[in-house]
């Protein structure tokens, strides 16, 4: 899979470039609503438990002004990835420490045909991984540039 692969999995009406949460409770919370609202998940209670006991394992704040919080739940039909962008911080109790900007919510069901949940992660990883596109990203206004970033 390659980087562009990712694509597919973002959605227009799961594109948040002025996003606006002052913790992260309420930025997942705001998301997984988000998700209900796309007609993606209809029991937002199971997905929001999910992700409240991934992040009780421990903080997807993967530093670096990021954080990916994902998990696997009967709820979520398809993989399916929401980004957020959030030109203020918050606190994720990232590895860092620093200020989360950017949130990358990736939500699969509990058995895919192709298993793409993990090479999708690390896909997704990899693009973050780039100081560019890191700061692109911080840069986005719309789906379009957004998309073109995952292309480059």
């Amino acid at each position: 899979m390659a980087i562009s692969d990712l694509i597919s999995f973002f959605r227009e009406d799961l594109f948040f470039s002025d996003f606006k949460a002052k913790t992260k409770a309420a930025a997942l919370n705001q998301l997984t609503e988000k998700f209900v609202d796309a007609g993606i998940v209809k029991n937002k209670e199971l997905v929001a438990e999910m992700l409240q006991r991934r992040e009780s394992i421990g903080s997807t704040g993967i530093g670096k002004g990021i954080a990916v919080p994902h998990g696997r739940t009967t709820a979520a039909p398809n993989l399916t990835i929401a980004f957020a962008k959030m030109g203020s911080g918050i606190d994720w109790d990232s590895m860092d420490g620093n200020p989360v900007h950017l949130i990358f919510l990736v939500i699969a069901p509990p058995f895919e045909e192709n298993n793409l949940y993990l090479p999708v992660l690390g896909r997704l990883v990899e693009l973050l991984s780039n100081e560019s596109n890191r700061n692109q990203l911080n840069e986005v206004s719309s789906f379009e540039e957004f998309t073109e970033i995952l292309t480059q």
